[in-house]
């Protein structure tokens, strides 16, 4: 009944860890309005939510992005932009 338990409990624990949206920080390097997507300089591109007003958004700004990654997408969860 122990291991049973423990199995649970690990399995829980996977299984939790892997709804936390991941994270990314950088600069924007392009802005594609068409796509709603951007681009770090890291190179990765993130889509951004249909909502989300691109016009506030520039190349050179700073991100920190939260996402889950969707299809091979990584879709944007959460943004906080600064100059």
């Amino acid at each position: 009944m122990r291991s049973l338990f423990a199995g649970a409990l690990a399995a829980a624990l996977t299984f939790s860890t892997a709804a936390f949206a991941a994270e990314a920080e950088g600069k924007i390097s392009s802005v594609d309005r068409d796509n709603l997507t951007i681009t770090l300089d890291n190179g990765k591109s993130y889509k951004l939510p249909g909502e989300f007003d691109v016009d506030a958004i520039q190349e050179g700004m700073h991100a920190l992005i939260a996402y889950d990654t969707v299809n091979d997408q990584n879709m944007i969860t959460d943004m906080e932009l600064s100059e």
